[in-house]
């Protein structure tokens, strides 16, 4: 008997420690599972989507989870914008998105609220990409669509940064002084689109900044588009192309190659003068000029102080010495020879800045020509290329045009052409004068068109490279 009383105390003690455990130990959820990828998907709102006749100025979105709403001021566009009295009050609780519009609703108007990737789950941020909520203070939903896309008229890019904005009045003077009435992104493909528009005409046009109802056009230095006629909107509008222009202080040039080589002339300290030569590895490019570029301008400059030799130090014809408008780079005109070598003679007294420095003592560089093998051969065939739109190939590296070519026939051959990968455009010369002009908004006069090519191409040294490319 007394063994079945031991056994059943050791019972009770087994069975209160398991109870005392259980109460004193955080209970852990197993781990693991899938994550939650799904972003968060509208319930219920109120108004109900797409409602008709509605005169309610608040409005609650009620989605599946906890949600939250970033940066609703700028990602949040609502067309058509209310007028004058504010932009609209965005929060979110729980499950719920609220958004008050402070101004009164247009009669027999389609409203549409563009979330962006504003709204996104609690716990892991996924975003409800595209949401649109609409509504009507009248008795129909408009559907009407104007689509198309924006490209950087000067080089043919894409900016996603820009936005396309429509005005109901037809006035040139409305981009000046007016909030438009409706606006939408260009994205990365460089596409936009309007949705739930009335029918009727817009004026249409193209500006820099983010979603911001108060954009004008104020400043000619930055981005803009304009279409010369309005855009009659109705179910059949078909899609358009605006080509995007800064009418002044267009961004300049890159700078210059890095390969090149620096030379510093001794002197006293602040004054003395630099300059670079554009030889790569002590190497002259056959298909260029050489070119010295000084750190100052020059009011004082000889050409018969620079002196172009042989090795045996014989003193060549044929060669000219000059100053460009800039003052600051002497160039070096002459018909190279492949693998030869040279020498420059520079005398103190060539040069002077306009503290009339010179420099402290005579300079000679020595440089070799590179061979006719370390180019490649370059054809191009264009398919599909409109001659009677006097078409420029612009070759590009790192966005800089280094060589403008007008064609008059659909082959680009070149002979040499220095190895290295390079970037096409065509740009379609309305002029005639061989560069890009800029558009002019008060003259209704559009920028000329520069396409781009996807396509780059790759010249191999000492090898035929040609490529096929069909516009």
């Amino acid at each position: 008997m007394k063994q079945i009383y031991s056994f059943l105390y050791s019972v009770v003690l087994i069975l209160s420690s398991m109870v005392l455990f259980s109460s004193c130990a955080n209970i852990i959820p197993p781990g693991g599972g899938p994550r939650d990828s799904l972003p968060p998907r509208l319930v219920t709102s109120l108004p109900k989507d797409s409602a008709l006749n509605v005169t309610n100025k608040n409005i609650t979105l009620t989605f599946d989870e906890f949600v939250k709403l970033q940066n609703p001021q700028d990602a949040v566009i609502i067309s058509p914008y209310p007028s004058a009295k504010g932009s609209p009050l965005y929060d979110y609780k729980l499950r719920n998105v609220t958004v008050k519009l402070k101004d009164s609703l247009e009669p027999n108007t389609t409203y549409s609220l563009d979330f962006g990737d504003a709204i996104r789950d609690e716990n892991e941020g996924n975003i409800a990409r595209n949401f649109r909520y609409i509504f009507s203070t009248g008795n129909k939903i408009d559907y009407n669509t104007y689509a198309g896309r924006v490209i950087l008229a000067e080089s043919g890019r894409i900016d996603s940064t820009l936005i396309v904005v429509l005005h109901k009045n037809l006035n040139d003077t409305a981009i000046l002084k007016d909030r438009p009435r409706y606006l939408t992104h260009v994205n990365g493909k460089g596409e936009f689109i309007f949705h739930n528009l009335p029918e009727g005409d817009f004026g249409v046009y193209v500006l820099e900044g983010a979603n911001n109802f108060l954009k004008r056009y104020d400043d000619s230095t930055r981005m803009f588009a304009f279409r010369n006629s309005p855009v009659t909107i109705n179910p059949n509008t078909i899609p358009d192309t605006l080509y995007a222009f800064e009418e002044f202080k267009r961004k300049p040039a890159g700078a210059s190659s890095s390969a090149s080589q620096t030379r510093i002339i001794p002197g006293k300290d602040d004054k003395r003068l630099k300059y670079t030569i554009d030889l790569n590895n002590g190497q002259q490019d056959l298909l260029s000029n050489l070119t010295l570029t000084f750190n100052r301008k020059l009011t004082t400059f000889d050409s018969a102080g620079f002196t172009l030799l042989d090795t045996s130090f014989h003193k060549l014809s044929g060669y000219s010495f000059s100053l460009d408008t800039g003052k600051t780079k002497v160039v070096l005109k002459y018909k190279w020879k492949e693998s030869t070598q040279f020498r420059l003679l520079i005398n103190k007294d060539a040069i002077a800045d306009s503290a009339g420095t010179m420099l402290s003592k005579a300079d000679s560089i020595r440089f070799i020509t590179k061979r006719e093998s370390d180019y490649g051969s370059l054809r191009i065939r264009f398919a599909n290329l409109d001659l009677s739109k006097n078409p420029v190939l612009q070759i590009v590296v790192s966005d800089r045009i280094i060589e403008s070519v007008p064609l008059t026939q659909s082959d680009f051959t070149r002979k040499m052409f220095a190895p290295g990968t390079y970037d096409l455009r065509i740009l379609y010369d309305a002029n005639k004068n061989g560069i890009w002009d800029t558009g002019h908004f008060k003259t209704k006069k559009q920028p000329e068109v520069v396409q781009r090519i996807k396509q780059p191409v790759t010249v191999k040294g000492n090898w035929d490279n040609e490529v096929n490319i069909s516009l």
